[in-house]
């Protein structure tokens, strides 16, 4: 028997020398002669432990998991207070996808007192894998404890803190990866796409330039730039990335992610009947029900933009049942909920406390952010972009911030908001001076700029704001309800509760309802400077608009606001789900796009009928 290297066996050979052989070849790469080496061990001792391992690890090396699977579980058997057997046999289910017996794996390693940062690391694999982020994120949070240090451990624990919300966590584990261990190109594109998603951008460009740098790129790091590109509306570079790797004989081993992005960069460029027809190949592929709906929204807008909408319907039908069976699973707390949409529009202000509120020390117009609020889909990034695009004013795409404070109002013991007039200036200052403090890490304002904090649903923090900068400047976004409605139901939301919010038609309607009502009730009790912008009438008479707005913030005229477009791509990386919708010319494409799918409509114009009388829009 021979190895490359010219390393000679004898058939002759004891099975410990064979067992050593067996584990050079492995550290060396070899796996498949090490697998045959192993054998051949065994054949003449069938009960060497030693090589019994070395040949489940040889198994495990090539990918043949169940065979592995097997040889691992026998040495369990025969060696059971050995953890590292089950350890590996934990690892060796997981990569099957045999959830509930790899974690029994992994529970028979803890019974023997297995509590490293590698154990609790692969059981919250198996959690991962399974979608449950929650229960991932209790054990990889002791393995983050015990090597806070470790690259791909922290890695994974701001995943689950993102699939769970929890985005400062995720922020504050990812912030400080210059001084992670075990960093490699992979990773640090990783690390960078969640980064970017989580609005650390200039943390985010660092990691991934120097994950670029990387002079002879894998496949996967390949195809993680190229989705960069597309993320940052970089179109034309993503398409020559692309076709670079699909020349590739090594991207045959991305498999389905390589052909989302072609069909992701389809979609982008216009190719609708392309993008349709990669996406069914997809999903022909995926056999998982709650993993279907990342494909399944995607479809439905390239059969939107075909003109089949029947059949685009029906598959937004099945991406959300598919999205509420993953965020059962992910959060299964919001599984038990009961009651209205939007819960949180119970809660009013009472107007004699309003009457007592003392805004003295309150920080003037021009000294406070101008929020942008709305229900989501309403228009909201185009006006930030157009904003944005002004020199004395400055974005910071979407933030909590506003609702920290309203948790920093509730952690003080403040009745909020039916009871804000005992706060003291001192308190008010002070969470000022918390809100300055978290915008300051997210943009640098210069000299004399104001803030733009555009969050759609700072509408229902509408209390929070009126009592923290009383003399803000407010945009109300307006669009036709049934647009926003539509608009909703084919959006990816990634937060579990809108997600249930956004499932059917009628449930979104009510939610709608439920916004403006609670919007409207409050402004007359708190009475804000604001303004209502209608989609319509701001896409359609775009340059009189802006100029009328422009003149409403107390804001000297400038050619710039007039191109958005052109603004926000050179901006490059935009938050929200419109990034792809905001770096083209205005235009009013979008206005009465739910003439479409009217026949769905039947349940949801009596829920929104006072807004439509409202505003004077038509159903």
């Amino acid at each position: 028997m021979t190895d490359n290297p010219g390393l000679m066996t004898h058939p002759s050979a004891d099975p410990d020398t064979l067992t050593q052989v067996a584990a050079s070849l492995y550290q060396r790469g070899q796996f498949d002669v090490a697998e045959s080496c192993s054998r051949e061990a065994l054949r003449a001792q069938p009960t060497h432990l030693g090589a019994l391992h070395q040949l489940a690890l040889a198994l495990n090396a090539q990918g043949k998991y169940a065979n592995a699977s097997q040889v691992f579980a026998e040495l369990a058997r025969r060696d059971p207070d050995d953890v590292a057997h089950w350890m590996n046999l934990g690892t060796a289910l997981l990569a099957q996808h045999r959830h509930d017996e790899a974690l029994a794996a992994y529970a028979q390693a803890g019974a023997r007192g297995e509590a490293s940062a590698d154990f609790f690391y692969n059981v919250g694999l198996v959690h991962i894998d399974r979608g449950s982020y929650e229960a991932a994120l209790t054990v990889l949070k002791d393995a983050v404890r015990l090597a806070p240090d470790d690259a791909e451990i922290c890695y994974q624990y701001a995943v689950c803190c993102d699939e769970t919300m929890d985005h400062d966590e995720a922020i504050a584990t990812l912030i400080r990866w210059p001084n992670l261990q075990g960093l490699n190109s992979n990773l640090l594109a990783k690390i960078g796409r969640l980064l970017m998603n989580l609005g650390e951008l200039q943390s985010a460009a660092q990691a991934m330039e120097l994950a670029a740098r990387d002079p002879h790129p894998d496949p996967e790091l390949v195809l993680g730039l190229i989705q960069v590109q597309e993320r940052t509306n970089r179109l034309a570079e993503a398409r020559a990335a692309l076709a670079r790797l699909k020349a590739d004989p090594r991207a045959t081993a991305l498999g389905t992610d390589l052909m989302l992005v072609e069909a992701q960069l389809a979609a982008r460029e216009g190719r609708a009947q392309d993008a349709q027809d990669l996406f069914r190949q997809i999903l022909s592929k995926k056999t998982d029900f709650h993993l279907r709906h990342y494909e399944l929204y995607p479809l439905a807008k390239s059969l939107d933009s075909l003109g089949r909408y029947d059949e685009a319907f029906a598959v937004l039908e099945e991406a959300h049942r598919s999205q509420i069976a993953y965020t059962h699973l992910v959060a299964p707390d919001v599984r038990q909920r009961r009651g209205p949409p939007i819960p949180v529009a119970d809660f009013g202000c009472i107007a004699e406390d309003v009457a007592q509120w003392d805004e003295g020390g309150a920080p003037t117009a021009e000294q406070s952010p101008i929020f942008i609020v709305g229900f989501p889909r309403s228009g909201t990034t185009l006006l930030e972009q157009t904003l944005d695009a002004h020199p004395s004013l400055k974005s910071m795409d979407e933030t909590r911030f506003i609702h920290e404070a309203v948790d920093s109002m509730l952690d003080a013991g403040i009745a909020y908001p039916e009871k804000l007039a005992g706060m003291t200036r001192a308190q008010l200052d002070e969470l000022r001076a918390q809100y300055w403090k978290r915008v300051g890490r997210r943009v640098e304002l210069a000299p004399g700029q104001r803030l733009v904090d555009k969050n759609p649903m700072n509408l229902f923090a509408l209390p929070a704001v009126r009592r923290l900068f009383p003399h803000a400047r407010i945009l109300l976004a307006v669009r036709h309800p049934c647009d926003v409605i539509l608009s909703c139901y084919m959006q990816h939301f990634r937060a579990p509760q809108f997600a249930l919010l956004c499932r059917d038609l009628p449930t979104l309607a009510a939610g709608y309802r439920r916004a403006f009502d609670f919007w409207f009730r409050e402004s007359a009790i708190l009475r804000p400077a604001y303004r209502e912008v209608r989609y319509e009438s701001f896409v359609a008479e775009f340059a009189t608009q802006v100029r009328s707005l422009a003149e409403w913030l107390g804001l000297e005229r400038t050619d710039a606001m007039l191109q958005p477009g052109e603004h926000a791509r050179r901006k490059g990386f935009i938050s929200t789900p419109s990034y792809s919708q905001v770096v083209q010319p205005v235009n009013t494409r979008a206005i009465g796009r739910w003439t479409a799918y009217e026949r769905h409509f039947g349940a949801v114009i009596p829920q929104v009928e006072p807004y439509l009388r409202r505003w004077n829009y038509s159903a």
